[in-house]
This record gives structure tokens, C-alpha cells and sequence, in this order.
């Protein structure tokens, strides 16, 4: 716990929680020549943005949460003067798949010649390679028109529909469900499964679900940076919240671990917030108040009525390994194939299938997901004795495995889900898992996995979700405000993944709340 913070004082800003948006918003705001705050319950900053060592005695690094960056905009790393770099993956990604009895598999990345060579060997034709650049030339056009509006004032529906400039894309992104564009685009089933995978990340939706929910999830896992790219952080997650918090103190900013918030009372003039700590508990006085957490904490704070209940959908499971395990397809290299998005059971039927299973309230019978390999595009999160070994990380997500399937026995639930999944993954592979699995210094099998229930125990995500609530649209709506982080408490703002244009690891939203009090919008 940091020392204590000074009580005698009223603050520009409080901020409540120092995940990686608060401390976005810490530092811009110090460096403006504010006084700031940061009350964190936990006793480290970065929220789910951390690098730690989950296995005993095992010198690694993991990601342990959030694991790829693709909507941090470069404004915001320039701005603060941040120590952190990115690093392109050099494959986009690999699905393996059994055709006519053959294990096979669709490789995106490596180079323009590779992946037209490689749909072509999938699907027969040329038909399904054209289809794909025409239908992410569509995507690329959206990203390059809406990314930079992230951190600008909050357009209208019809400014940001303008400045898209492009009807069809608009209709196909915007107004109709996204199965619609894919399955106009693409005939093959893996193809298309693969398109649908963005919009379900985190997001328990179908193809075609009226709410459109797959579609903003969809959109904002293809606009990051304007090129939809997802890259791996240098050093881990953990790199970015910890120059984050390194450049709010040096601008001044007071970042107290170890405190609790537990109550805001706001006025429409100023507020304070209550807060408990190993010393007890303590009133801090500000000017503005800005919560870097879920909307639900919010109203818990404050008081008010709370919102619709979130949910999550995913397992993270992260693990270490011996080796990179060899694949069923004989053209498959492992440290291709895993260096990218490595994608089990996500042709489109598959994908349609498990999210009918579950929504019945069953385990996907076949369940979903995605592996990458931090480690063969970073190997500095291995420390010298693993590296020295050939040792990588794998870190999967899995999909379509809402929260309410968990809630008759968490632990349970889990550990026949992560067995299920790994033989959905071990169908593909020339070698099963367990006998590349590492081991800790105790013996146990280096592998971790999380549940959207025990995100929300760890993290204070409601409902284990990732993005606080369902992602919102870029653009205004009735009573978003003018930088969409606006609450409605004068001078209390969200500065959280759950604000608009909120969700994935961005600073967007810290942006944005620290813009907001900057320019005296908020009262």
C-alpha cells in the first residue's frame, strides 16, 4: 500500500480505480498542471492491463488479462511521452480444418503470394481469396474514417455516417446484422467463420442477432489504429499501465494503492469520495470526480439506480510450454501457425451451433476459441532460464461460455470446459497438449484458467465481462454528451471501459473524461 494521501486538500481530480484508462486520465490531466488523485482498491495499478508470473518459480511474464493492443491510438503515446512499443505479428492468422479426410488449414499472413496461395488450396478456387480483400478493403476504408474520431468531441449518427462516406459499407457495419455482409461475401464456411470471430470476442451474440451487439463488437475489432492490425505489446501488458502510472507521478499525480472507494457525494459544484485503506477510512475532496470503473460501480457509488445487468462470455486460459506442439497439416509450421490468431472450431455452423447450445444453458458441445503465442513475437517476457529451453506462452479465449452457464458450480463448470476445449484443440494437433505443457516448481502443469465469473471476483468486472457492458456505437446517442463520458452527476464522469466508445485496452475513454474536464464541458 502507497502512503496515504493528503485529506487537507480538495483535488482538480479524484479518480477512482488506476486500470489503464485512470491513469491515461491521471496523467494527461497532471501534465494540464492539475492536481490528481488515484485511489486503487487493489495493491498495484493496471487493473486487467498487467504482466505477472502465474506459475511458481517460472521466470515468464504473461499477459494475464487483457493481451493484444490494437485501439491504444498513437496520439495518446505521444502525448504522454510513453516508454512502450508494439510489435506487428508476422501472421495474421491460422485455422486448421480436416477437408475430404485431409488435415489442412487456412494461413492469413506471410505475405500476399502465401495467403492467396493458401485460400486457393482450401477452397479450390480464387473466388473466396478475391472475396476476402474486397470485403476487408471494405473494413479498412470504415477504420481510416472512424478510428481518429475517438478522440474528438462525440460525432452525431449522421456526422459519422458522413464522414464513412460509403453506403454500403455504413449499411453492412451499421444497420443490418454482419452475418448479412459475410455470408454475401464469402460461400466457404471456415472463410466466413473466421470474418465472424470479431464479433463475438467477449460478446454472446449470433450472426444475426437483431440487437446488433455482434456488429459494434465486430467494429471495434476492425478499426484499431485505422487498420484493424492487433499487436503484441513489448514486455507484456504490464509495459503499458506501468509507463502509464510512471507518467502520471512524474507529472504529479498522487497514485494511492491499497484505498477503496466506497462512496462519491456530488453537488453539481464539487464532490468527495469516501474511501477505506489499512489506516481506516477517508474523505477526499474534488473539483471532478472520474470513475475508471463499470457502470454498475458507479451507481453503487453514487447511490443511484443500477443498469441493466452485463454478462461476459469467455474462458482465458493462459499456459507455458516446452515446446510449440507439431500440427496434423503437413504444410503447418508451428511457429507460423501459432504466431498469430490460432482459431479452433470457429468455422461459421460451429460458431452458430455453440451459441445455440448455450443460450439453451448448455456447454458448447464443440466449444470456440482462439490461441496466440505472445512469446514468438516478444521473447523478451521470458526470462533467460525459459528462453534458453525453447519455452513459449499460449494464451487462449473462448467463446460462446456466458456467464449463467458457470453459475451452478464455478469450479466445475471451468475445469470441464478447459477439457473440452483442449481436445477441440488437440484434434489438430500431431501431438497432444498436456505432453508440452511445463511445469512450476511444485509440479503442477503451467496452465491457468478464468472464468467470466472469476474475472469478476479478481477484477470487478460485472458479469465477468470485458468491456464492462455491450460496447456501444462510436457516435451519439440521447444523453451521451459531448465526449460520451458524461454521467448524470455534473462533474462526475466515467472514465471506464463501459463509457462510449469504451472497451479493449485504448485509453480512450481516460482521453476523453481528461478532455472533458480540460475544456469545461462538464460544468
Amino acid at each position: 500500500m502507497t502512503p496515504p494521501p493528503s485529506t487537507s486538500r480538495t483535488y482538480d481530480a479524484v479518480i477512482v480505480g488506476g486500470g489503464h484508462n485512470g491513469l491515461a486520465a491521471a496523467a494527461y490531466l497532471a501534465r494540464a498542471g492539475r492536481s490528481v488523485l488515484v485511489l486503487e482498491r487493489l495493491d498495484h495499478t493496471g487493473g486487467a492491463a498487467v504482466s505477472t508470473k502465474p506459475f511458481a518459480g517460472v521466470d515468464a511474464r504473461l499477459s494475464r488479462y487483457s493481451y493484444l493492443v490494437s485501439l491504444l491510438p498513437k496520439k495518446i503515446v505521444r502525448d504522454l511521452g510513453l516508454d512502450f512499443r508494439v510489435r506487428a505479428r508476422t501472421v495474421s492468422s491460422y485455422t486448421p480444418v480436416e477437408r475430404a479426410g485431409r488435415p489442412t488449414g487456412l494461413l492469413v499472413g506471410g505475405g500476399e503470394r502465401r495467403t492467396r496461395e493458401s485460400f486457393a488450396r482450401l477452397t479450390g478456387s480464387q473466388r473466396e481469396y478475391d472475396a476476402w480483400q474486397r470485403f476487408y478493403a471494405m473494413t479498412g476504408h470504415v477504420a481510416q474514417r472512424v478510428f481518429p474520431t475517438l478522440t474528438e468531441p462525440l460525432p452525431t449518427r449522421d456526422e459519422l455516417r458522413r464522414r464513412v462516406d460509403d453506403e454500403t459499407a455504413w449499411r453492412a457495419l451499421f444497420e443490418e446484422p454482419v452475418g448479412v455482409a459475410i455470408e454475401e461475401h464469402f460461400d466457404d464456411d471456415l472463410v466466413r467463420g473466421v470474418a465472424l470471430t470479431d464479433a463475438l470476442i467477449g460478446t454472446f451474440a449470433d450472426a444475426h442477432d437483431p440487437s446488433l451487439a455482434q456488429n459494434r463488437c465486430f467494429l471495434y475489432h476492425v478499426i484499431g489504429g485505422g487498420t484493424g492490425a492487433w499487436d503484441v505489446p513489448v514486455g507484456g501488458m504490464g509495459a503499458l499501465t506501468d509507463a502509464l502510472a510512471d507518467a502520471a507521478r512524474a507529472a504529479g499525480a498522487v497514485l494511492a494503492t491499497g484505498h477503496e472507494a466506497v462512496r462519491i457525494e456530488a453537488d453539481g459544484h464539487g464532490a468527495e469520495v469516501t474511501f477505506r485503506s489499512a489506516d481506516g477510512e477517508g474523505v477526499a475532496a474534488a473539483r471532478h470526480v472520474l470513475v475508471n470503473a463499470s457502470p454498475r460501480e458507479l451507481a453503487a457509488l453514487t447511490g443511484d439506480a443500477p443498469p441493466a445487468p452485463a454478462e461476459g462470455a469467455q474462458l482465458k486460459v493462459n499456459m507455458l510450454l516446452t515446446r510449440l506442439p507439431r500440427l496434423r497439416d503437413p504444410d503447418a509450421d508451428p511457429r507460423e501457425a501459432f504466431a498469430g490468431t490460432f482459431h479452433i472450431a470457429e468455422g461459421y455452423e460451429q460458431l452458430a451451433a455453440a451459441h445455440a447450445r448455450a443460450a439453451a444453458g448448455e456447454l458448447p458441445a464443440a466449444p470456440p476459441s482462439e490461441i496466440y503465442c505472445h512469446s514468438l513475437t516478444d521473447p523478451t517476457i521470458l526470462g533467460p532460464g525459459p528462453a534458453a529451453k525453447g519455452m513459449h506462452t499460449l494464451t487462449l479465449f473462448g467463446l460462446h461460455t456466458p456467464a449463467r452457464l458457470f453459475a451452478r458450480d464455478n469450479d466445475a463448470v471451468r475445469a470441464e470446459l478447459l477439457k473440452s476445449t483442449l481436445a477441440q484443440l488437440d484434434a489438430h494437433l500431431a501431438e497432444p497438449l498436456a505432453d508440452c505443457l511445463a511445469t512450476d516448481a511444485d509440479g503442477r502443469p503451467c496452465i491457468e484458467a478464468r472464468s467470466p465469473l472469476d474475472l469478476e471476483r479478481d477484477l470487478g468486472l460485472p458479469g465477468g465481462n470485458i468491456f464492462h457492458r455491450e460496447l456501444s456505437w462510436p457516435h451519439a446517442q440521447e444523453g451521451t454528451g459531448h465526449w460520451g463520458v458524461e454521467t448524470g452527476r455534473a462533474r462526475v464522469l466515467l472514465c471506464g471501459a463501459g463509457a462510449v466508445r469504451g472497451g479493449g485496452v485504448s485509453g480512450v475513454p481516460g482521453h476523453n473524461a481528461a478532455m472533458a474536464v480540460l475544456d469545461g464541458t462538464t460544468g
